[in-house]
């Protein structure tokens, strides 16, 4: 049986991660979450798996030493790290909390997880990292790291402290850099739960500056299934960027979901462009794809079709959210 902690498990690409992992793996896989349930943290996400034998939840911050000391006193065979403050917005309103967490957080557990002996530590991290590209070329692992953003910035922070770790020390660490995520589950702060709840109720869609800001769209299940193959075959010290092909202007993902909703265009509101908004991120999966053999197997139509369903079919779970957030 493989034992698993999970960082920030109670959030989008994590809860879903983990429910990816015990379907997969069944009975010969045990999962420990431990989540501090910050404004993103949601027990919802996984409210259909807390009764299994093979899951534990644990309530706390990873960045309180005595507390990831004694969890890790317990045996792990791999520490699976997505617990970040990570949206942009909140990020240039109050940048403290985000170094606090993305890199005083990542050291806590890198510091624990070295001298505990843990084999395997995957750090989840995105392409935001890299700052932002000019209307050709993508991100490779090589890319030099421009963060943007106070958010970007504590990432690429966090990264370096990886590294520096697998270079001095010899800890097993790898570190992915994803494209923009999406799917089931999502804070509807981000723009695409946020652009299709807007639409459902009927209320004016933000979309700063022109909308032409183009993102690399990621289904977090193919991003689910990238990271379980790095967690069974990547290379320790190595840097594997996921990403999709998918690359598409806001305004054109925006304009998708109104049709599929039947929603009128004049739902639009440009507002003030984001402060440092990076223009274009388009990221370079060749080194996965050729070295593990993956591929992305949600198409962006069929997985923003399904991602509006969900939403349409799960207003209970993010009304309040959005309620919340209207305070």
């Amino acid at each position: 049986m493989i034992r698993l902690l999970i960082t920030g498990g109670a959030g989008f690409i994590g809860s879903n991660f983990i429910r990816y992992m015990l379907d997969r793996y069944k009975a010969n896989i045990h999962v420990t979450n431990i989540d501090l349930l910050s404004y993103a943290g949601n027990l919802s996400n996984l409210a259909d798996i807390e009764g299994l034998s093979n899951y534990q939840f644990v309530q706390g911050d990873i960045a309180d030493s005595e507390l990831v000391r004694r969890l890790l006193q317990e045996p792990y065979d791999a520490i699976i790290h997505f617990a970040a403050e990570s949206h942009v917005d909140r990020s240039i309103e109050g940048p403290l909390g985000f170094f606090h967490t993305n890199v005083m957080g990542t050291l806590v557990l890198l510091e624990a997880a070295r001298k505990r002996g843990i084999e395997r530590f995957i750090h989840i991290s995105t392409d935001e990292v890299y700052g932002s590209l000019g209307p050709q070329g993508s991100f490779t692992e090589l890319t030099a790291l421009l963060p943007n953003s106070p958010y970007s910035a504590s990432k690429a922070s966090s990264d370096m402290a990886v590294r520096a770790y697998y270079h001095t020390y010899g800890f097993p660490s790898i570190i992915t850099r994803c494209s923009n995520n999406y799917g089931p589950r999502q804070y509807p702060e981000k723009l695409i739960p946020r652009m299709i709840t807007n639409a459902l109720q009927g209320i004016p869609i933000p979309v700063y500056g022109d909308g032409r800001q183009v993102r690399d769209w990621l289904h977090v299940n193919d991003h689910c299934q990238a990271i379980d193959l790095v967690l069974r075959s990547g290379r320790p010290g190595e840097v594997y960027n996921i990403g999709s092909n998918n690359e598409l202007t806001n305004i054109e993902v925006i304009k998708r979901i109104l049709k599929v909703l039947n929603k009128p265009d004049s739902l639009i509101q440009f507002t003030q462009d984001r402060l440092g908004h990076d223009r274009r991120y388009a990221i370079n999966a060749e080194k996965i794809r050729n070295e593990l053999g993956w591929r992305s197997e949600v198409s962006f139509d069929r997985g923003l079709q399904s991602t509006i369903e969900w939403y349409t079919r799960n207003i209970d779970w993010w009304k309040p959210l959005v309620q919340s957030e209207a305070l």
